[in-house]
């Protein structure tokens, strides 16, 4: 049978002499691997720039019960970007978003409401006009919803830490190192409760962002078991650190 979905390609790996491998994050199946042939030819009819890294892509492909790796018929951009790119600081956000949620998300089946938020992001840190510095931050914050730990209760007088491994704001010391001062959980806090449109009313300094990036990638690896290192971190990192 003949599969028609959104994807965003997850990975691309040689396949071959001219072909590839592509792990796409379809709208209707979940993770998938498919053969494009060819592609590498001087003379493909599918240039390469359609199977970049993060590409937002329409695909027509073929799908075999039980079957893992299957050919992909035909690939065209759901959305071309227009300044990831071309820009070094979305474009290495917009690699970090990647690994991120390609480490995080192991399922083999549909998932409407995570791929519609994966490629709702893609798509505003490529057209928002707004500042960027959060983006990323909110992005991790986000994700939780659909990995299924976003922090619960509230930052308040009453509540003013948050506990990584419990995932939730408590009232006094946990017991242990692993949870955020008051300041810092006031922060994610704020960027938890913030829409994608509102980013730009959460003031940061660089130091704040940097330190709350280290929290927030500490409290994935106590909620997704076997979380792997994100090797873009140390990337992104230099990247922001050029900003204020």
């Amino acid at each position: 049978m003949l599969l028609k979905t959104r994807g965003i390609i997850f990975r691309s790996t040689k396949y071959g002499e001219s072909s590839l491998i592509l792990e796409v994050y379809t709208e209707e199946r979940g993770i998938r691997k498919y053969i494009v042939s060819g592609v590498r030819k001087a003379r493909s009819s599918t240039p390469a720039s359609k199977l970049q890294l993060m590409n937002l892509v329409d695909i027509i492909a073929y799908e075999r019960p039980g079957k893992e790796l299957t050919r992909m018929k035909e690939v065209r951009p759901a959305q071309i970007y227009t300044r990831i790119p071309f820009e070094v600081e979305r474009g290495t956000i917009g690699l970090f978003m990647l690994e991120v949620a390609r480490n995080s998300i192991r399922e083999s089946e549909e998932n409407t409401a995570l791929f519609q938020f994966l490629f709702d992001a893609f798509a505003f840190l490529d057209t928002t006009t707004g500042p960027i510095q959060n983006i990323h931050l909110h992005f991790l914050l986000e994700l939780t919803t659909h990995l299924g730990f976003l922090p619960s209760g509230e930052h308040t007088t009453a509540t003013p830490l948050f506990d990584l491994k419990e995932g939730r704001f408590i009232g006094g010391f946990p017991g242990h190192t692993e949870y955020l001062d008051d300041k810092r959980a006031a922060l994610m806090y704020r960027l938890l409760h913030a829409d994608r449109a509102g980013l730009a009313d959460v003031q940061t300094t660089r130091e704040e962002r940097s330190g709350l990036l280290t929290d927030l990638m500490r409290y994935y690896r106590h909620h997704i078991e076997g979380m792997r290192e994100i090797n873009s971190l140390g990337i992104l990192r230099d990247v922001m650190a050029s900003r204020k």
